[in-house]
């Protein structure tokens, strides 16, 4: 019995101090890491009140979580590495054979890897959220679902479009801040452009003056004047900016308030009618040209 006890003493004051010290080191660094994960990414919810909001600080936990539990188990792995030979065994094989399964599985998903990675940033950078409008190389529509393997979109004729994160390069985020867009009108050349743009200017001022339109409008309408002239006319232009996605509403009712007092002021409007977005585009398509 006195060896045994003696056996079992030695271990404790030798090895159990040890295995304590790593037990320790190994809580402080999870606390840590805790800790870094709550500072390194903002809170959500801060910016605004509403479902994006909500969706955005539900990433900020989502991704917290992830970064957390990525964490935890490097530390538990590492935990048992180093303490493994206070029980005698030999970490070299082992590390060596995880070595190489790492080496095969690495080789094996390297898209898996690369989608992943790029899906991390784009949440971390908050680059776009579920419920905002997106265009993605020729892609454009609504974000329906974000991971960190993949964005879905549905575009503007309705289709539900799956894209791998790694495979993204390049985003337009179109439902950020304002939108903006220029509305040009075409009168005929032997009108009287002066007042056409004096009417135009009427217009203006009474959609930004209209209560219902008013929150809508971040900018203008603004009368640009002469963009340019040729045989179908002479094109006038307006600028107009407004909150995200409400660039078709306020296109429409702009063109319905410009047609209706031209055909009380007598101006006759030219062959060609074009609607060009910049700074955004609205969910359905609203942006290409077309004859009137």
């Amino acid at each position: 019995m006195a060896p045994n006890v003696f056996k079992w003493t030695d271990f404790a004051l030798g090895h159990g101090v040890r295995l304590a010290s790593i037990l320790l080191i190994a809580l402080i660094l999870n606390r840590v890491l805790r800790t870094l994960t709550r500072r390194l990414i903002p809170a959500g919810g801060t910016e605004g009140i509403g479902r994006i909001a909500r969706m955005r600080e539900q990433h900020t936990k989502t991704l917290a979580g992830l970064l957390y539990s990525a964490g935890t188990a490097l530390i538990i792995i590492g935990a048992i590495l180093t303490a493994l030979p206070e029980f005698g065994f030999n970490v070299t094989p082992i590390a060596a054979a995880a070595g190489l399964a790492s080496l095969a599985v690495g080789f094996g998903a390297q898209h898996l890897v690369r989608d992943l990675i790029n899906g991390f940033f784009t949440i971390v950078e908050d680059q776009y959220v579920v419920g905002e409008t997106v265009r993605i190389g020729a892609v454009v529509g609504r974000v329906e679902h974000l991971t960190l393997r993949r964005t879905v979109i549905r575009d503007i004729q309705g289709a539900v479009v799956t894209i791998p994160n790694g495979e993204i390069s390049q985003v337009a985020n179109l439902s950020r801040d304002w939108g903006q867009l220029f509305v040009d009108i075409t009168i005929p050349s032997d009108g009287s452009t002066d007042a056409a743009l004096a009417t135009l200017e009427r217009v203006s001022e009474e959609l930004r003056n209209d209560t219902s339109w008013s929150p809508v409008l971040v900018d203008g309408p603004r009368v640009l004047g002469v963009e340019s002239f040729g045989p179908s006319g002479v094109t006038l232009r307006m600028q107009l900016r407004t909150v995200p996605g409400r660039q078709d509403d306020a296109a429409r009712e702009l063109r319905r308030r410009i047609q209706n007092r031209f055909e009380q002021e007598h101006i006759r409007l030219g062959g060609v009618q074009l609607v060009e977005l910049v700074g955004g585009e609205a969910p359905h398509g609203l942006g290409t040209k077309s004859n009137s």
